[in-house]
């Protein structure tokens, strides 16, 4: 089991309620908090209050997309990793609207191999630790 800080939150929006528990069991079992929503606008609002390090959503679901919820979402939480799934082959076309927003998105496709998820959640996690020690030692050599 890898460490995780404490505070390393992921928000899972999925409305395949199998699909969303699964990712949360299988990554509160590797240390992160997690919580689960079945839509884009929970996705939004949970994200609003919790302030989740990671996102990890569905890309077709009912109401809004979870590429609207992330676009949503990365306006107020900036630095939030997405990981967009989706077990559609022409969920991609949705992408472009959000690159010429500025946001680098990619879809993963369903099912997610839980070792590609951890991987990527652990990159992530070393780089914001990489990034925190960087900012740490910089507010240090100017005491």
């Amino acid at each position: 089991m890898q460490e995780v800080p404490p505070r390393f939150r992921v928000l899972i929006a999925d409305d395949d309620c199998v699909i969303a528990n699964t990712l949360s069991q299988i990554l509160r079992l590797n240390g992160y908090e997690t919580e689960t929503v079945s839509s884009g606008e929970e996705a939004v609002a949970t994200a609003a209050k919790r302030k989740p390090d990671i996102l990890i959503t569905d890309v077709v679901m009912g109401g809004i997309t979870g590429i609207e919820a992330a676009i949503r979402i990365l306006e107020f939480i900036p630095a939030c990793l997405v990981i967009l799934i989706s077990g559609q082959a022409n969920t991609a076309d949705h992408l472009p609207g959000a690159w010429r927003k500025g946001h680098q998105l990619e879809i993963l496709p369903k099912p997610v191999h839980p070792k590609v998820l951890l991987e990527r959640i652990a990159a992530f996690a070393a780089e914001q630790a990489l990034a925190k020690a960087q900012c740490d030692l910089s507010a240090a050599t100017r005491c």
